[in-house]
């Protein structure tokens, strides 16, 4: 695949004509030669954003819905497409691209019905015949960052609230997907979107900071957004902070899932399975952590490790549950991860090995605090099982990690469950469900290590949108001087 720079509704090169390859982690041929953009593209986009925004914010919700509708349903009939760059790019199942592209729409769907509800409210004033009012307008210019992990998913959900709520967007795609990225921006131009409402950049993987930089540091963006790792999402905050820009990052988990003492085990088996090797565990909200009461662990492990050890695994143009990692190299620090685990006394009761980028659904059991893998954030098919004694330590262990994204608690005692749920320090959690779950109209975000604001429905309208203060007032009101 070859892609280009979309920038003012053309698809174009970058200003001095040079490329990178993005490299198949499976095969090791080159997936795409994608467009590296420079700092003078970065100023180019720029500018057609802020052209784009005088007209844009002024279109009125229903051309908005319209359009986002239209741009849904293309995106349902790229599918063939974005499987085809999906596992190319990231080595993913077609089954993770499908549904990628169907949520994806869904989001589209959701953001295009939010366009007439973003209202404000009529304000009790103390000044006689005054009428007040908060009003929520558009921030301007939006820059988007996205992953490679869930590329179209979380590509889309970095552009199309934005868009809704009256903005428009840059969105700075992943150096791992240039094309995959690329597609999003494809379906918005050809619904019929004005120029320069969506724009979207690739860039070498060397290039990335001073992109990143160039971008955020200008005064024509209003608003960033970022999905990432907590390491980079920190260095984006400081970036977004020093220049006074407001930000929402969704960052890094290390989601527990917790099994009480009277939880429905095969239940909770079937949530482990889903939840810790979906995608390969490279979600934000993947299972990282499987903490379950010693009264029930033995069972509980033994089904999960049977489980587990019969996932099919291999090339993804294939059938199988697991494909591959985005590179050799997350590969090897999964076997870091294990052999460290192993040194210090755990053991894999499932899996262990990998070929290439392709690793085996491995479970260590008996973790501890010193290990690696209790604290990190594994992004793999790597997952640890802690035993714990009580409540109390499953609620501690639960909460001693410095992220707080997702979580989950299996029992079969609703208010003991949502008890539990109260206590443990993250931005979702779910009862009786897996850690990985997401729907276009849920407030989807974390506390803690795992970032801050919230993507999704009505939620979002606050984070892509400034509420104004304006009043109608007497022109002969009394002034005291």
């Amino acid at each position: 695949m070859i892609t280009q720079l979309m920038i003012n509704g053309d698809l174009r090169a970058s200003a001095d004509g040079k490329t990178y390859e993005r490299i198949d982690p499976v095969t090791e041929k080159v997936a795409t030669i994608a467009a590296a953009a420079t700092i003078e593209d970065c100023y180019t986009a720029l500018e057609s954003a802020e052209n784009a925004y005088k007209t844009w914010s002024k279109v009125g919700p229903d051309a908005r819905r319209k359009l986002l509708m239209k741009a849904a349903d293309i995106m349902e009939s790229k599918i063939a497409e974005f499987t085809e760059a999906i596992i190319s790019e990231t080595g993913s199942t077609a089954n993770w691209a499908g549904f990628n592209v169907h949520l994806a729409a869904g989001v589209i769907r959701e953001a295009a019905a939010m366009t007439t509800q973003i209202g404000g409210e009529v304000i009790p004033s103390n000044k006689p015949n005054t009428l007040a009012m908060g009003v929520y307008k558009p921030k301007g210019v939006c820059l988007g960052i996205a992953p490679w992990n869930a590329p179209v998913i979380l590509g889309t959900r970095a552009v199309a609230m934005p868009i809704a709520c009256g903005n428009s967007v840059i969105l700075k795609a992943s150096e791992m997907c240039p094309a995959t990225h690329l597609l999003i921006g494809k379906c918005f131009l050809e619904a019929g979107f004005p120029k320069g409402v969506l724009n979207v950049l690739t860039n070498a993987p060397e290039n990335a900071a001073a992109i990143v930089e160039s971008l955020v540091k200008s005064p024509i963006v209003k608003h960033v957004n970022f999905t990432g790792s907590s390491q980079v999402g920190r260095i984006i905050g400081h970036l977004a902070g020093e220049n006074l820009k407001p930000a929402l990052l969704e960052l890094g988990g290390k989601a527990p899932l917790v099994i009480l003492a009277d939880a429905d085990i095969d239940a909770a088996v079937n949530a482990a399975i889903f939840g810790a090797f979906m995608n390969q565990g490279q979600i934000c909200m993947s299972t990282e952590r499987l903490i379950v009461d010693d009264q029930i662990a033995d069972e509980f492990v033994s089904k999960l490790a049977k489980r587990a050890a019969n996932l099919p695994i291999g090339n993804p143009r294939e059938q199988v549950a697991l494909g591959s990692l985005i590179t050799r190299q997350a590969a090897e620090k999964m076997d870091r991860i294990i052999a460290d685990a192993i040194e210090k006394g755990a053991n894999i009761i499932a899996g262990g090995q990998r070929e290439g980028s392709i690793v085996q659904a491995t479970l260590i059991d008996h973790v501890k605090p010193n290990m690696v893998i209790y604290q990190e954030e594994s992004f793999g098919p790597v997952k640890p099982i802690i035993r714990v004694n009580g409540i109390e330590e499953a609620i501690r262990v639960a909460n001693d990690t410095e992220y707080g994204l997702s979580s989950a608690v299996f029992s079969r005692d609703i208010k003991l469950a949502m008890n539990v749920a109260e206590q443990i320090q993250s931005g979702i959690c779910h009862i009786n469900g897996p850690t990985v779950s997401d729907e276009p109209q849920m407030p989807f975000g974390g506390v803690k290590a795992s970032g801050y604001g919230r993507f999704g429905g009505k939620a979002a309208i606050a984070e892509f949108t400034d509420l104004r203060w304006i009043t109608i007032e007497d022109p002969n009101q009394h002034y005291p001087f």
